[in-house]
């Protein structure tokens, strides 16, 4: 039985369902129709509308395939967010998700969505390379050729700053406000990111609107944070047999949820601090912590706890050594940032560990080490610059770095070739493949990459070194030996 809004009086008793009329207004759409966002900002927005706040309805949409929409659309846009930790489960049917279109097959149909009247906020989860950005300066990549063909063909865009700008757009021509972008990726300062891509893009098209947007368009910057794996079809077999009714949408989760937002509107602003949400004027501080302390980690531990041969998380917290290597990537992280008032580094990392350790999960590490090129300039580059500047040695951060080097060969500890999933692949691999054997100068060509490095690590002889001792170790005795010897606190050069 496929669950749609025909089989709601069939439903499981033990299961969580909100009883608010879905029929009111859609007043988000998102872009980037994925797992994290059915997990975490459509449940806030189920939460909202169930203690009686009208208009919040979600229309999704899917930016690459119709993947998601033929899971969601049979549905009724209805699914199940399975919690799992260590102490048990609980299942929530979430109704918030009004359907989902697809940009591909039809943009004119997003950009209306967008421009309607009722629509007040725009949330996105795209991942860091979505945005079009350069990782290192965080300017929008004008010269791409996708961006380019936004620019000849303003009506049919591809790109997230091409369709946001075509619908801000098409709101002003109608007389609307401008809607509020609120962007819910692992980007340091995302809403300024955000703001600063859309109105490059919009001065390439029409200065004059870019004005507009400028003037009165609202990009708060907002911090989000829960674990979400991806489902597999042994999930949804499990959850099918066990409530009797078939949830191709599912998504599984942890019980932690977090969302910080700059309290920043240019329309209609749903009162999100009801169902939890920290509404302030300080996003940046807890950026910082998220990026630095869970996703630096995340990445480390997906990178070296892959090549050791684990799949998942937990897997590789329990191994000889992960923990107090993630403990040392703390240690580095930490004397960087800026807590807000109130923030307890103790408490927050007693709890990642709890996290991480959370064997219900099944978090997969290939899954993290994903889009690497993206992720590494904010959540380990930005902690060495700032460290080395402080003069204090990374040995930590620069394992979890050259694990990230030795990642992009492509070929595991056993000799088992595998896919780099990453969009500067073909530039790793050609890197590697011109440099030849030695780890010296594997090293000097992945950091001469300067989308991913920038040009000043590749001059800092200390964290080179560092860097060429810890590939060299890893290539010669394997990550999980290295791990295990505490290689990530032993590497101390007094310059690095």
């Amino acid at each position: 039985m496929r669950l749609t809004r025909k089989q709601l009086d069939h439903l499981p008793s033990g299961l969580a369902r909100p009883s608010y009329d879905r029929s009111q207004p859609v007043g988000v759409v998102h872009l980037g129709l994925g797992a994290f966002h059915r997990a975490h900002q459509a449940v806030y927005f189920d939460a909202l509308m169930q203690a009686g706040e009208r208009g919040w309805m979600i229309r999704g949409a899917s930016l690459r395939s119709g993947r998601v929409a033929a899971q969601l659309n049979p549905q009724d846009g209805l699914y199940t967010c399975h919690v799992r930790d260590a102490e048990g489960e609980a299942r929530q049917l979430v109704r918030s998700i009004h359907d989902v279109l697809v940009a591909p097959d039809d943009p004119a149909a997003l950009i209306s969505a967008m421009s309607a009247a009722e629509t007040a906020l725009v949330t996105l989860t795209v991942t860091e390379k979505g945005y079009r950005l350069d990782p290192q300066s965080g300017a929008l990549l004008l010269g791409a050729a996708d961006i380019q063909s936004d620019l000849a063909n303003p009506d049919r865009p591809t790109t997230v700053p091409g369709l946001l700008t075509a619908a801000l757009a098409a709101r002003r021509a109608a007389g609307l406000p401008a809607f509020t972008t609120l962007s819910c990726d692992n980007i340091p300062d995302n809403g300024r990111r955000t703001r600063a891509a859309v109105l490059a893009f919009a001065k390439a098209r029409d200065p004059d609107l870019e004005r507009w947007i400028a003037d009165t368009a609202a990009f708060p910057s907002s911090m989000v944070d829960r674990i979400v794996p991806a489902t597999t079809l042994a999930d949804i077999d499990a959850l099918e047999d066990v409530a009797g009714y078939r949830d191709e949408a599912m998504v599984k989760t942890e019980g932690f949820t977090q969302w910080v937002v700059e309290d920043w509107f240019s329309d209609r602003r749903p009162p999100l601090e009801l169902v939890g949400v920290e509404m302030t004027d300080d996003v940046a501080a807890w950026e910082r912590i998220k990026l630095r302390l869970l996703n630096g980690s995340h990445s480390t531990l997906a990178y070296l706890g892959a090549l050791a041969g684990h799949d998942f998380v937990h897997q590789a917290m329990a191994a000889p050594g992960f923990a107090d290597l993630v403990e040392a990537i703390w240690d580095e992280a930490e004397p960087t940032l800026d807590a807000p008032a109130g923030f307890d580094a103790a408490t927050y990392r007693n709890a990642l560990t709890r996290r991480f350790a959370n064997p219900a999960l099944e978090h997969s590490l290939v899954q993290i080490a994903m889009d690497g090129s993206q992720k590494l300039p904010q959540r380990l580059l930005a902690t060495l610059r700032e460290r080395h500047a402080r003069g204090d040695a990374s040995p930590a951060l620069c394992l979890a770095i050259a694990a990230w080097m030795r990642w992009q060969m492509g070929q595991d500890e056993q000799g088992r070739a595998f896919e780099v999933d990453d969009p500067l692949a073909s530039q790793t691999r050609a890197a590697l493949a011109a440099a030849g054997p030695e780890p010296a100068d594997q090293v000097a060509a992945l950091l001469a990459i300067e989308a991913i490095f920038g040009n000043d690590l590749v001059g800092r002889a200390g964290i080179v070194d560092t860097l060429v001792a810890a590939l060299t170790e890893l290539r010669s005795r394997g990550a999980a030996a290295c791990v295990a010897s505490g290689l990530a606190r032993a590497m101390n050069p007094a310059d690095a």
